[in-house]
């Protein structure tokens, strides 16, 4: 009876264990990657026996399902305020936002169990994972990406509306980018990271690594970073196997050509925390590796990212707070970055052989990496950008209340505003759009605005009862003046939020328009003068009578003082204003 009891045991013991294996690791030739589903219910039934562990759901995805984010609590505290209050870290990992790219996915799974059961939790630092960013995508499951070694199956790149997620973290088209916020702002980390796989040339890595660019972060973490946490991650994960190279290999050519940093802009992830002063990484698995390998690397990746955010959380903490005090003073901001082709480090890197053969499809000469000549050099690596685009901020920002897109994503976002009293005209400057270009094609569902030229105006505006103020007084700054700006890379009126304007509303009928330029021509012997001048220094307008008429309509009183005025005001003087 005893010996029965005890096999019954043993089988009840090892049927719990198995039942915590990953299906990753339940796969005999790990190369398979775990379904939405298997990913939810091996949570949920990991959390059942895990006071340290618990899921929170947040709005949801253009899918009709929430965003699941597991969090590891070693005190078992889980209101994100009273962890701020007991001055403890917050690390936030993403995963799956590209599901054809799951390695994150099974390896945090592997990791939250193995913290948990070995009683490894980090005393000072809270630990946030997103389960599975793009379960659109994830739903989608198949084979599309014939340019990577494995799993056998796997999620779609795009959402449910077809939305590459980790290009819309600025315009938050997708309901993933909005339960997104909620989570960054609700828990607000002092590091994002996100797990990624790459493409590009072949070489010997396993891991290459994204870093927020440094000379687009404040300089106190940018100072940190460089210097300390990013080469004691390159360190760490040398120990553990798996060394590391910076990402971009063969991304401009050859990787014997050099490696040009990746400049993050706020529409991808890392770009996006880097504007709420938070430090991030994206990890990038080398796609022709073996996915085991791959996963591996990345729970590798997240044991060392996890060990110094332990090591440094005192330091975290204070840094987080000097920088939001100084980004809350600061005056000028960068909009857009251009690389620096004048400084140039070196770097060893591990490759292989390119070399060309005759194409079995084309019969023409065809690139190829043989992995039977490897070999070590010295290359040339682009880690410098300077800014090719800013501005100053004014006291405020007023935004009507029209634009509501805008003011939701400031709410969500935790920017703090307030609203007008009453109707108010206001002396400030307004911008007018001098010119822009605009892509032929759309871009993630947008004709993306570039090279925007500005002709700012200081005039009086009224607006009206409820409009926002936005006092840029905040250490959510830099998303206030990136956003607003329009001359930045990838501002609201850059992904189109403000097209309306460009468009002119009111027009005149020529026959009767004609009686009225002449009038106002002979009474207005300056307009006359003016018109005159403008004809010799334009042969076309001198040569159109339809031009010179509009030329008149636009420099009379009846042209519309609102076509392509910008409609966010700035506040250069700080006037007392009346506001609820």
């Amino acid at each position: 009876m005893k010996k029965s009891l005890f096999l019954l045991l043993s089988v009840l013991c090892c049927l719990k264990g198995y039942a915590q294996l990953t299906p990753f690791e339940q796969s005999r030739e790990k190369n398979y990657t775990a379904t939405y589903a298997e990913v939810v219910a091996y949570y949920k039934n990991l959390s059942k026996v895990q006071p340290q562990m618990r899921l929170f759901n947040y709005g949801l995805t253009d899918v009709g399902k929430p965003l699941t984010l597991v969090v590891l609590s070693r005190d078992k505290v889980f209101d994100p305020a009273l962890i701020k209050k007991q001055n403890k870290r917050v690390l936030l990992i993403n995963n799956g936002i590209h599901p054809g790219e799951p390695e994150g996915i099974d390896a945090s799974m592997m990791l939250v169990r193995d913290l948990l059961k070995k009683n490894q939790l980090p005393k000072d630092v809270v630990l946030c994972f997103i389960a599975l960013y793009n379960i659109d995508g994830s739903l989608n499951r198949g084979v599309s990406r014939p340019n990577q070694n494995g799993p056998r199956a796997y999620g779609f790149r795009g959402n449910y509306r077809n939305l590459d997620l980790n290009r819309d973290f600025i315009k938050a088209d997708s309901k993933n980018a909005l339960a997104f916020a909620q989570i960054l702002n609700t828990w607000q980390p002092e590091v994002l990271l996100d797990n990624h796989t790459s493409d590009g040339a072949d070489y010997q890595y396993i891991m290459t690594l994204i870093e927020t660019q440094k000379d687009k972060q404040n300089p106190v973490l940018a100072a940190y970073t460089d210097k300390t946490l990013t080469p004691d991650l390159y360190e760490g994960m040398k120990k553990s196997g798996f060394e590391m190279i910076p990402y971009g290999a063969g991304e401009q050519g050859l990787p014997d050509s050099g490696i040009v940093s990746f400049m993050e802009t706020p529409r991808f992830s890392t770009g996006f925390a880097a504007q709420h002063n938070i430090i991030s990484y994206m990890t990038e698995t080398h796609m022709l590796k073996p996915f085991d390998k791959r996963v591996w690397a990345t729970y590798a990746f997240m044991q060392n990212l996890i060990a110094i955010c332990q090591r440094d959380a005192k330091l975290l903490g204070t840094m987080k707070k000097q920088v939001d005090a100084e980004v809350s003073k600061q005056k000028t901001f960068a909009l857009n970055w251009a690389l620096d082709e004048t400084k140039v480090d070196t770097i060893t890197f591990k490759g292989y052989a390119a070399e060309y053969k005759t194409s079995d499809v084309s019969g023409l000469k065809r690139l190829y990496y043989d992995r039977d000549k490897p070999y070590s050099k010295s290359i040339k690596f682009y880690n410098t950008y300077k800014a090719s685009a800013t501005a100053d901020k004014p006291v405020a920002y007023i935004i009507p209340q029209a634009w509501g897109k805008v003011i939701d994503l400031f709410k969500l976002n935790k920017v703090a505003m307030s609203r007008l009293a009453h109707d108010t005209t206001l002396a400030l400057q307004m911008y007018y759009i001098a010119d822009y270009k605009t892509g032929t094609r759309p871009y993630e569902g947008h004709y993306i605005h570039t090279n925007v030229q500005l002709n700012p105006v200081d005039t009086k505006v009224r607006f009206y009862e409820g409009d926002y103020v936005v006092y840029v007084n905040q250490p959510i700054n830099r998303y206030i003046v990136e956003t607003l700006e329009p001359q930045g890379v990838d501002s609201f009126f850059a992904w189109n939020f403000f097209d309306s304007m460009l468009g002119q509303k009111e027009y005149f009928s020529n026959y009767v328009f004609e009686d009225v330029a002449a009038q106002m021509l002979k009474d207005n012997t300056a307009l006359r003068k003016k018109l005159d001048d403008e004809k010799v220094k334009d042969p076309k307008l001198a040569a159109s009578a339809a031009a010179q008429l509009n030329w008149v309509y636009r420099n009379s009183p009846y042209f519309e003082k609102t076509y392509l005025r910008y409609p966010v005001g700035r506040l250069l003087t700080n006037t007392k204003l009346d506001l609820r």
